[in-house]
């Protein structure tokens, strides 16, 4: 099977913030960025597996900042680190600045998929290389969010989690 890169599972969705999805303070409604975030991350799991995918996990979402009414929101997806059949999915939330066109960087979240079968079964995928430091980065903390999640839920004994004990460990 062959190795994928980062970019190569890169989506990016660009909309508009319209009032009915506001809440009483004229921002998206949260519900409404995880759901378009899934929707993103979801592709940009397919196109690194070319399998169908379900989301299996939202690891982290980070509400950082309000996205306001009338806004221009852009949503970058990639895959930061393929395991057995299973793909981190990490997603980046900009606000398009109306006048300068600057992208502030309003949220964050980390969503994990699974690859399926037509019969739902899970599907292997192709390992991630990464090619930047971001990327680097992102998938070495990929494997330490993992082992702590598999030690959390008991499929993991905690001096098995070699990454996640390096970080607590001289």
């Amino acid at each position: 099977m062959l190795s994928r890169t980062a970019n190569q599972s890169k989506t990016v969705s660009t909309d508009l913030v319209l009032p009915g999805e506001t809440n009483p303070l004229h921002n998206l409604f949260g519900g409404e960025l995880l759901a378009r975030m899934d929707k993103t991350a979801s592709i940009a799991a397919r196109r690194h597996s070319r399998h169908i995918v379900v989301t299996a996990a939202v690891n982290h979402v980070a509400f950082t900042k309000a996205i306001p009414l009338g806004s221009v929101v852009m949503i970058e997806a990639k895959v930061s680190r393929a395991f057995s059949s299973s793909m981190e999915v990490y997603i980046d939330v900009w606000i398009e600045d109306r006048e300068s066109g600057e992208r502030i960087k309003a949220n964050e979240a980390i969503y994990t998929f699974v690859a399926v079968n037509d019969a739902g079964r899970p599907m292997k995928v192709p390992e991630l290389v990464p090619e930047t430091e971001l990327e680097q980065q992102r998938f070495d903390a990929a494997l330490r969010r993992k082992q702590l999640s598999l030690v959390l839920a008991g499929k993991m004994k905690p001096e098995d989690a070699t990454e996640l004990k390096a970080l607590f460990v001289e």
